[in-house]
């Protein structure tokens, strides 16, 4: 009979997620991971078999996180589709003022792995593909709703929209850590509403 873990396991994946949030991926040494975790080598590698799978464990779960939220307010139905934009940016903004150490936002984990990992890793590349899948889906339907109802007036094409919005996200997120203020984030957010020439 296996012997039962006498750790939380989700609760080693979140931390180890954390430090993978701050440090990066190659920052980020099987040390590091004991002391976030609180676990040691052996059961850091009985649990998750290897750094590497325990950082596409720890990315998953965040982008799991990340999209359940962006989702629910871009099919908040109650909301234009104009609303739901302007609170998705909103969100974004919120997340990198709560998320600062030092001074700077710490970013998005999904930025910061395509950025640090998106030539070098495949397995990292089909993670964020996909996810990169589920969010232009969403923000496309709600693009699209928006330009049905007369709400986004441009008529450029939604994929095209989608890419951008998600594009201008990502910008405010390395903005913010390079030590962007509130004022300068919700400005980028504003101009990107104006492109999309919503009232």
């Amino acid at each position: 009979m296996a012997r039962p873990r006498s750790f939380d396991e989700e609760r080693a994946l979140d931390a180890a997620m954390h430090a993978f949030w701050v440090n990066g991926y190659e920052a980020t040494s099987t040390q590091d991971l004991c002391e976030a975790t609180g676990l040691g080598r052996s059961s850091i590698y009985n649990t998750f078999t290897s750094k590497h799978d325990l950082f596409r464990r720890s990315l998953t779960r965040y982008m799991e996180t990340m999209n359940a939220a962006q989702t629910e307010i871009l099919e908040n139905v109650e909301l234009s589709a104009t609303e739901r934009v302007r609170a998705l940016l909103a969100r974004v903004i919120e997340g990198d003022i709560e998320h600062r150490e030092n001074g700077h936002s710490v970013g998005c984990l999904t930025v910061n792995t395509t950025v640090e990992l998106a030539g070098r890793d495949p397995e990292a590349v089909g993670i964020l593909e996909r996810d990169l899948a589920a969010r232009l889906t969403v923000l496309r339907a709600t693009i699209r709703t928006g330009q049905r109802d007369g709400d986004i007036t441009t008529t450029r094409d939604a994929d095209a929209l989608a890419r951008f919005v998600n594009a201008v996200i990502g910008g405010m997120r390395v903005s913010a850590q390079a030590g962007a203020d509130r004022a300068a984030l919700q400005a980028i957010a504003e101009t990107a509403l104006d492109a999309l020439a919503v009232r």
